[in-house]
C-alpha cells in the first residue's frame, strides 16, 4: 500500500476540510460571467443573482473543480472564492437538514421530510475528489442555502469575493501537461474544520471532525 493510499484509508468518512482562519472560512461557487463579474465588483452577490433560488456553497476546492470541470462547464465558467464568517457558516449548519433520509438521525421518513421542507439549509456528503477528480473513499460536505439563509449569506456573512478562474485554468493546464506535482503545489491548503459537537451530530459527521467548543 502506498503512503497516499494509507492516508486515504485513515481519513474519517465524513468531515469538513477547508481553508479557514479564526473568524472566516473559504467556500467556492461557480457561475457564468454575468453573475460572477458583478459579484466580484460589489464584494457580494447582486442582480442577476437570484436570492429566491437555492445556492450551494462548497468548502472543498477539488470538489468544486469536479462540479465545474475546471471551469469548463456551461454556466460555471467563473470560479469564485468566497470568504464568509464562521459564525454565519455555523448558523447554517446548526439549522441544516440532510438532503437524504438517514435512519441513524431521523426517527422515521415522515419526520425527516417535515424537517427538510422547513429547514432553510440542506446538506449532503458527497465523495471527495482527488487532483484528477476521481472519487476518494471519504466525503466532503456541500451546503445548500435557501430562504433566510440566502439572505443572511448575501447580506451578512460574506467578507470578500475573489475570482480565481485564472488559477483554476493554470492548474488545469498543468495537469493536462502531466505536471501533477506542480499542480498539487498550487492547491489551497485545507484543514479539518473543528465542528462544534452538537452540529457534528446533527450532520452525522465523523467524531474526529468535531470539538466540544
Amino acid at each position: 500500500m502506498r503512503i497516499g493510499e494509507d492516508l486515504e484509508m485513515s481519513t474519517p468518512a465524513r468531515q469538513i476540510r477547508a481553508r479557514f482562519s479564526a473568524d472566516t472560512i473559504t467556500v467556492y461557487q461557480a457561475y457564468p460571467p454575468q453573475i460572477a463579474v458583478p459579484a466580484v465588483a460589489a464584494g457580494r452577490f447582486v442582480a442577476p443573482f437570484k436570492r429566491e433560488r437555492m445556492t450551494w456553497i462548497k468548502p472543498s476546492f477539488l470538489w468544486m473543480m469536479y462540479r465545474c470541470g475546471w471551469a469548463t462547464k456551461p454556466g460555471q465558467e467563473r470560479v469564485l472564492s468566497i470568504e464568509i464568517t464562521r459564525e454565519g457558516f455555523e448558523w447554517a449548519l446548526a439549522r441544516a437538514c440532510l438532503s437524504h433520509y438517514d435512519r441513524d438521525l431521523h426517527s422515521d421518513q415522515a419526520t425527516w421530510s417535515r424537517q427538510l421542507k422547513t429547514s432553510p439549509v440542506r446538506v449532503q456528503w458527497d465523495p471527495e475528489r482527488s487532483l484528477h477528480l476521481q472519487p476518494l473513499p471519504y466525503r466532503s460536505l456541500q451546503v445548500g442555502l435557501s430562504g433566510e439563509a440566502v439572505e443572511r449569506y448575501v447580506d451578512d456573512w460574506i467578507v470578500g469575493v475573489t475570482d480565481i478562474t485564472a488559477t483554476v485554468h493554470r492548474l488545469r493546464d498543468l495537469l493536462r501537461g502531466g505536471e501533477t506535482q506542480a499542480a498539487a503545489a498550487h492547491l489551497p491548503v485545507e484543514q479539518v474544520y473543528p465542528l462544534p459537537e452538537q452540529i457534528g451530530a446533527r450532520l452525522n459527521a465523523s467524531p474526529y471532525a468535531t470539538t466540544d467548543a
